[in-house]
């Protein structure tokens, strides 16, 4: 489905900004089941050639700046997000949280397919909603955190319409202890997955949980 498309499906659900910092006072319209269902599809037909490890040459003219960066960029691009471990999005409760220092992170979701591809036997379909690069894996989801404001309303959004959510949070610690590199891979990562919740890609998507400008 189209961007502009995309657009069209979406443009009546603008005020849908439950749990968003930037919520106006309009009145929501909610989302119908096959608008949420669309959107997924829309968002996993892109991303399932890279869960599947194909797709290598999908948005690779990274934003290489340098020597310092390139190496690491290109090594990070393979990374698929489910060989990670998932961890629930209040892992930062916990009195000892595993990871520490610099990370890349990654919030998945999983939904599963309605219809004739369901009985087809296709099982949960992942879903990467925001990729994100922190100095301190242990802190950076303390607080707030405009990802977690958009979770709400997508999660909000759901249970209307009797669809659950699989959230997950999971950690890559393997990365450039430089901030400039580290920021670098992440820009790279967002090109490749465009996922729908980092505000490079929001536009693409339509994403319909979010207020312009927040």
């Amino acid at each position: 489905m189209g961007g502009s498309r995309q657009r069209e499906l979406f443009a009546s659900a603008a005020a849908l900004a439950a749990g968003c910092a930037n919520a106006t006072d309009s009145p929501e319209v909610p989302l119908l089941r096959h608008q949420l269902q669309e959107w997924q599809r829309a968002v996993a037909a892109h991303q399932a050639r890279l869960f599947a490890g194909s797709g290598e040459g999908v948005h690779q003219a990274a934003l290489f700046e340098g020597p310092e960066t390139e190496a690491p960029v290109k090594a990070g691009l393979g990374i698929n997000p489910l060989e990670l471990q998932a961890q629930p999005l209040s892992f930062w409760r916990w009195p000892d949280p595993p990871q520490r220092g610099a990370a890349l992170y990654f919030v998945l979701d999983s939904f599963v397919l309605e219809g004739p591809l369901a009985a087809l036997g296709h099982g949960p379909q992942p879903l990467l909603l925001y990729v994100g690069e922190t100095g301190r894996a242990d802190r950076r989801w303390k607080g707030e955190h405009d990802c977690k404001q958009y979770l709400a309303a997508y999660s909000e959004a759901l249970a209307r319409v009797n669809l659950g959510s699989r959230l997950s949070i999971r950690f890559w610690l393997d990365v450039p202890g430089a901030t400039r590199a580290r920021r670098t891979l992440e820009q790279a990562l967002i090109q490749r997955w465009l996922p729908p919740f980092n505000k490079e890609t929001r536009q693409r998507w339509a994403t319909p949980f979010t207020t312009d400008g927040d």
